[in-house]
């Protein structure tokens, strides 16, 4: 069987989680602070808790025009681009997904709502076919198998006909596999060691190497 599709993760992945990081755990509390006219230490005080009170097994967490409306805030497209300079693509990412391109189709799998994916990967959106948001476009909290086996069904694939990579165990690696596809772990971190997980993309890369040669012996 040949491979046709290699799924990429975002945060993590291609890119620091810098942006999101900023977004919510900074810019938010810091116009809520200016709303409200109190100090940024209550105002990211009582923002987290609000947070809390949702958490990220519901849908709304991912939501920033939800949290936007909760906090009686106002355009949340500005401070989204206002804070672009937190994007951080990996160095290696350029290169190796012009390498892959030329090779086979390239997709984006992420856990982040659309608003924050069209942002992080305009850089390199390009080399992509398809952006898959699982709360944007299936209403899933994480990437679950439902959402795994919806992108094979959409790309008309076989789950083993595609490679996903990304830096969470359960929704990038496990998750996949449960069905068949086949997923590598990227641990930047250096943390775990094993015959599928790789430390950057250059690493994954040449395992893209290694698994279609042995897909062509």
């Amino acid at each position: 069987m040949k491979l046709k599709i290699i799924s990429f993760d975002v945060e993590g992945t291609l890119i620091s989680h810098r942006f999101s990081e900023t977004v919510w755990e900074k810019a938010i509390p810091r116009l809520y602070s200016e709303k409200k006219g109190i100090n940024f230490d209550s105002a990211k005080s009582f923002v987290f808790s609000e947070y809390e009170k949702i958490g990220e097994d519901r849908i709304e967490w991912y939501d920033i025009k939800y949290w936007f409306n909760r906090f009686g805030l106002t355009n949340y497209r500005n401070l989204l681009k206002q804070h672009t300079p937190e994007i951080s693509i990996y160095p290696e990412a350029h290169q190796v997904l012009n390498e892959l391109k030329k090779y086979y189709m390239l997709i984006i799998n992420s856990n982040s709502a659309r608003e924050f994916l069209e942002l992080e990967i305009s850089e390199i959106k390009s080399n992509f076919s398809h952006i898959f948001s699982a709360p944007s476009d299936f209403k899933q909290t994480k990437k679950s198998t439902l959402v795994y086996s919806e992108i094979c069904k959409f790309l008309k694939v076989k789950p083993r006909e595609m490679v996903h990579i990304g830096d969470n165990w359960t929704h990038d690696f496990i998750a996949p596999r449960e069905i068949g596809i086949m997923s590598f772990l990227l641990d930047r971190k250096k943390e775990k060691q094993g015959e599928d997980i790789v430390h950057d993309l250059n690493q994954f890369h040449r395992k893209i190497r290694e698994l279609e040669n042995k897909l062509n012996e």
